[in-house]
Protein backbone atom coordinates (compact mmCIF):
# COMPACT_ATOMS: atom_id res chain seq x y z
CA UNK A 1 0.00 0.00 0.00
CA UNK A 2 1.16 3.50 -0.84
CA UNK A 3 -0.02 6.53 1.13
CA UNK A 4 0.58 10.25 0.76
CA UNK A 5 -1.43 13.04 2.38
CA UNK A 6 -4.64 11.00 2.76
CA UNK A 7 -4.40 9.45 -0.71
CA UNK A 8 -3.90 5.70 -0.99
CA UNK A 9 -2.98 3.16 -3.65
CA UNK A 10 -3.12 -0.63 -3.49
CA UNK A 11 -2.17 -3.23 -6.05
CA UNK A 12 -4.72 -6.01 -6.51
CA UNK A 13 -4.86 -8.97 -8.87
CA UNK A 14 -7.78 -9.57 -11.23
CA UNK A 15 -9.06 -13.15 -11.09
CA UNK A 16 -10.24 -15.32 -13.99
CA UNK A 17 -13.80 -14.02 -13.66
CA UNK A 18 -12.68 -10.37 -13.65
CA UNK A 19 -13.10 -10.08 -9.89
CA UNK A 20 -10.73 -8.56 -7.37
CA UNK A 21 -10.72 -8.17 -3.61
CA UNK A 22 -10.66 -4.70 -2.09
CA UNK A 23 -7.83 -4.92 0.45
CA UNK A 24 -8.85 -5.18 4.10
CA UNK A 25 -7.05 -1.96 4.97
CA UNK A 26 -8.96 -0.10 2.24
CA UNK A 27 -12.27 -1.56 3.44
CA UNK A 28 -11.48 -0.38 6.97
CA UNK A 29 -10.32 3.11 5.95
CA UNK A 30 -13.38 3.68 3.74
CA UNK A 31 -15.82 1.77 5.97
CA UNK A 32 -16.89 -0.68 3.25
CA UNK A 33 -19.05 -3.51 4.58
CA UNK A 34 -19.97 -6.88 2.99
CA UNK A 35 -23.01 -6.53 0.73
CA UNK A 36 -22.58 -2.77 0.36
CA UNK A 37 -23.08 -1.35 -3.13
CA UNK A 38 -20.23 0.55 -4.76
CA UNK A 39 -20.13 2.60 -7.95
CA UNK A 40 -17.45 1.73 -10.51
CA UNK A 41 -16.66 4.58 -12.89
CA UNK A 42 -14.57 4.22 -16.02
CA UNK A 43 -12.85 6.72 -18.26
CA UNK A 44 -10.73 5.55 -21.20
CA UNK A 45 -8.11 8.22 -20.49
CA UNK A 46 -8.15 8.35 -16.68
CA UNK A 47 -8.93 4.74 -15.69
CA UNK A 48 -11.31 3.26 -13.14
CA UNK A 49 -12.55 4.74 -9.86
CA UNK A 50 -14.61 3.06 -7.15
CA UNK A 51 -16.93 5.03 -4.88
CA UNK A 52 -18.87 3.90 -1.83
CA UNK A 53 -22.63 4.42 -1.93
CA UNK A 54 -22.39 7.40 0.44
CA UNK A 55 -20.50 9.40 -2.22
CA UNK A 56 -22.26 8.21 -5.37
CA UNK A 57 -25.01 10.80 -5.79
CA UNK A 58 -22.81 13.86 -5.26
CA UNK A 59 -20.13 12.55 -7.61
CA UNK A 60 -22.60 11.57 -10.36
CA UNK A 61 -24.19 15.02 -10.19
CA UNK A 62 -20.74 16.61 -10.67
CA UNK A 63 -19.93 14.32 -13.62
CA UNK A 64 -23.20 14.94 -15.42
CA UNK A 65 -23.04 18.69 -14.77
CA UNK A 66 -19.60 18.73 -16.41
CA UNK A 67 -20.89 16.69 -19.35
CA UNK A 68 -23.84 19.07 -19.82
CA UNK A 69 -21.41 21.97 -19.90
CA UNK A 70 -19.38 20.24 -22.62
CA UNK A 71 -22.49 19.57 -24.72
CA UNK A 72 -23.49 23.24 -24.61
CA UNK A 73 -20.02 24.41 -25.69
CA UNK A 74 -19.54 22.05 -28.64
Amino acid sequence: MYCSDGKYAWIVKIGEKGQFVIPKEAREIFNLKPGEEILVLGDKERGIAILPKSQQQDYMMKIFAQEEGKDHHE
